[in-house]
């Protein structure tokens, strides 16, 4: 009996996150500001808008514009000014929203990705991105 308690206790969080497809990605990100962060820590925000396009804003970098696509499950994305895909995997653990890169260290922590309290600061010359 206590063998299948723990068994139940070790399969529970595995059970609990449910991968996102890129249309549930879609519909949930759409019209949104989202935050991503570790630790609690917010290093980057994007915006997403309508026809799958996005604007980047790292914690230390500029704006960028750029779209995203789905690809084998995954969602990935391409930026101006930015070289290459960059494929990510989005999931549900309860109603926590979690992401990794496809080229994470599978040793790195999911980020957080929760909607921003407000829009996108971008500041000049790409003001109004």
């Amino acid at each position: 009996m206590r063998r299948a308690f723990l068994l139940a206790l070790l399969a529970a969080p595995a059970a609990a996150q449910t991968p996102m497809t890129p249309e549930e990605f879609e519909a949930w990100a759409t019209g949104k500001t989202l935050d991503y962060a570790v630790g609690g820590q917010v290093w980057g925000s994007e915006a997403y808008h309508p026809g799958r396009r996005v604007t980047d804003a790292d914690a230390d970098g500029p704006c960028r514009a750029g779209r995203w696509f789905p690809r084998e499950g995954a969602v990935c994305f391409v930026y101006q000014d930015l070289p290459g895909e960059h494929c990510w995997r989005f999931w549900r653990d309860g109603q926590t929203v979690l992401a990794s890169p496809l080229t994470a260290d599978p040793a790195d922590p999911p980020q957080t990705v929760t909607p921003a309290a407000g829009p996108l600061a971008c500041p000049g010359p790409d003001v109004g991105v």
